[in-house]
């Protein structure tokens, strides 16, 4: 391998990842790699993919795939864009614009239901019917009243793309999301060949786009190396595809793979296939690797001496960690969004709650308060991986410096912090030097429900710009959430949350359901607890998802703690990270994920919360233990 002096480094985002912000990884290490001298750059080719895609030229080229999907086959929102195919050329370039923020008043038109072809995504309208006047005429009245045109216009704007994106996956690729594209093909797969053969077939014409976007980057930044970070496995597809590209014109680029997925699910990669498109494979945190590839690169340092690293010799997998100290998170540098065409993002509104939507609406610059967990107990969580297990910090001063830098390059002030739960100490720590220094941001994050958050604490962090806070409820009953390590009660959560309900700070609850020996009862407990925090006001948004067994956690490593037994998985040559186990209380968790999704949905828009939470199961359940006014008791005890 030839020796690079000075390399040039260009950082990607694979499709797909969010289309309102950046995906942050990128920015993390081209800020990184510049602070150390480095040549860096960046490009977002998920954003550049869906820009290309969803324009008028790109729906154009989607015309003969959509015409070649043959008569029987064809969908109703199928015939509905053929019918109105006009009408989205017509429209699609300035519903984007629009959507950016470049065309605002655009707003008056759309929310007219005039303007836009509305399809099948425009039925989930009905849900929107005002609870109290169910016979009303606008379903979006009572969410966005007589002025709010901007808000209701980006809702219809965003199930017009939902429309498109339909048509796309029906004429062109099935996999095609705006977010888990192509995901079961990486997705705890334990061997490399459905993502083999899928690479192997003809390209389509998603494929084609990517490709052509692929060399366009190439060709304008002239790369030595090219860093890919695949966060999902939503992303991975893409990833191979855009390496594919660049070995099949350039093979003499580097390229690197790295990122979420991989940290969590191709630590047993055995499969020397993946190198045909990757040179390097690197784990965990990036920074101290890519700085031992560059030296290796420079001629500086052995290949039996880099840190964290697949790589194939002699045609077979080896991996390679000198053991070296990794760069402390306040020695990281500032992450840099440079490179990145912030204006040209997304702002999309799926969502009408105002808390929910917070994930897919807004320009939000992306930061880590700490390197870590600092509770890192968590049956359910990757407890002994180096994103949960490393637990570092930064001074405040550090904090609020990277942040006016931030604000300063990107003219933003909105900001997410996006750690697996934010310590309070260095919030409070955080919020005062904010307050001190006078910056003025809005932020949200992630926490866990625990006592320190007073209601003293709660109002300091709302007066220092915090606008909405996430944490884990998750099984809602206090004999799991002490199964699962937890470290709160559900009586807990009702007066933290309701602490920051009062200081105006809007509360998102992570919520799971199938969790080790949950049985029927418990899920409809849990169910009551949830609608009494929502009755209470103590949320305003929630997600159910199902548990998965990780072999990374405490109960994939000790299932005998917990009442299961893992159900034996094959040989391991790719991907691992799920794996199956049986629970011995035999409960249809995929029966009652019906009913708890279905409550959450009208619980976030206010319906239903009067309503006895068995009738939103569509099985036979029991009548909930608890008492009907549980979580008021509480509050009243804090009182």
């Amino acid at each position: 391998m030839s020796q690079i002096a000075s390399p040039r480094v260009l950082s990607l985002i694979p499709p797909m990842t969010q289309l309102n912000t950046p995906y942050p990884s990128t920015a993390y290490i081209t800020g990184f790699l510049r602070s150390r001298g480095v040549n860096a750059v960046q490009e977002d080719l998920a954003l550049a993919l869906v820009l290309r895609l969803f324009s008028r030229d790109g729906l154009q080229a989607i015309g003969p795939a959509v015409e070649a999907v043959p008569v029987k086959k064809r969908s109703q929102q199928l015939w509905h864009f053929i019918e109105n195919r006009e009408q989205y050329l017509a429209t699609i370039d300035r519903v984007i614009a629009f959507l950016q923020g470049r065309d605002a008043t655009l707003a008056y038109r759309i929310a007219s239901r005039g303007y836009l072809p509305e399809g099948a995504r425009f039925a989930s309208l009905e849900n929107y019917m005002d609870p109290d006047d169910p016979e009303g005429g606008d379903p979006l009245a009572w969410a966005f009243g007589a002025l709010g045109s901007y808000d209701r216009a980006r809702h219809l704007a965003t199930l017009y793309l939902n429309d498109v994106a339909d048509v796309v996956r029906e004429a062109v690729d099935p996999r095609f999301e705006f977010v888990r594209y192509a995901e079961s093909l990486a997705m705890a797969q334990p061997t490399f060949e459905p993502l083999a053969k899928a690479l192997a077939a003809a390209p389509n014409l998603v494929d084609d786009t990517l490709a052509a976007l692929t060399v366009a980057a190439i060709e304008r930044h002239q790369p030595d190396v090219v860093l890919l970070s695949v966060p999902f496995p939503g992303s991975v597809y893409a990833a191979f595809r855009i390496a594919q590209t660049i070995k099949q014109r350039w093979p003499q680029i580097r390229t690197v793979l790295g990122g979420g997925f991989v940290n969590t699910e191709l630590r047993e990669l055995k499969e020397p296939r993946v190198f045909d498109y990757f040179d390097f494979i690197t784990l965990d945190d990036g920074e101290k690797p890519i700085l031992a590839l560059l030296e290796h690169f420079a001629g500086q340092r052995g290949a039996s001496r880099l840190v964290r690293t697949y790589l194939r010799e002699d045609g077979a997998v080896r991996y390679v960690n000198m053991m070296e100290a990794d760069i402390p998170f306040s020695e990281v540098g500032t992450p840099t969004w440079d490179g990145l065409p912030i204006d040209r993002y997304l702002s999309l509104l799926d969502m009408l709650n105002p808390m929910h939507r917070l994930w897919s609406d807004g320009r939000w610059n992306k930061l880590t308060v700490a390197h870590g967990c600092y509770w890192k107990k968590c049956s359910f969580c990757d407890v002994t991986l180096d994103y949960i297990s490393r637990y570092e910090t930064a001074s405040a001063e550090v904090l609020v410096d990277r942040i006016e830098a931030i604000i300063a390059e990107t003219g933003q002030t909105g900001f997410h912090f996006v750690d697996e739960a934010a310590p309070p100490k260095m919030l409070r720590a955080l919020a005062e030097e904010l307050l001190r220094r006078q910056v003025s941001i809005s932020w949200w994050g992630n926490i866990r429900f625990e006592k320190s958050f007073s209601p003293e604490l709660c109002q300091l962090l709302a007066d220092s710009g915090c606008i909405a806070i996430s944490g884990g409820l998750e099984v809602a009953s206090d004999r799991l959430l002490k199964l699962m390590k937890k470290g709160v009660s559900v009586e807990q959560v009702a007066r933290v949350t309701q602490g920051f309900t009062e200081a105006g700070i809007l509360v998102h609850a992570y919520l799971m359901y199938g969790f080790p020996t949950q049985t029927v009862q418990d899920t409809v407990d849990a169910l009551e607890y949830v609608r009494q925090l929502f009755d209470n006001g103590c949320i305003q948004s929630g997600f159910f998802h199902r548990f998965a067994c990780t072999v990374h956690s405490p109960v994939g490593q000790n299932p005998d703690e917990y009442g299961v037994q893992l159900i034996p998985q094959p040989q391991i040559t790719f991907a691992r990270n799920d794996v199956g186990f049986i629970d011995p209380t035999g409960t249809d968790h995929e029966a009652m994920g019906r009913g708890l999704n279905k409550a959450l949905y009208n619980f976030m828009h206010g319906i239903g919360l009067e309503i006895n939470v068995q009738q939103w199961f569509d099985v036979r359940v029991p009548k909930p233990r608890v008492p009907r006014h549980f979580i008021a008791r509480a509050l009243q005890q804090r009182d």
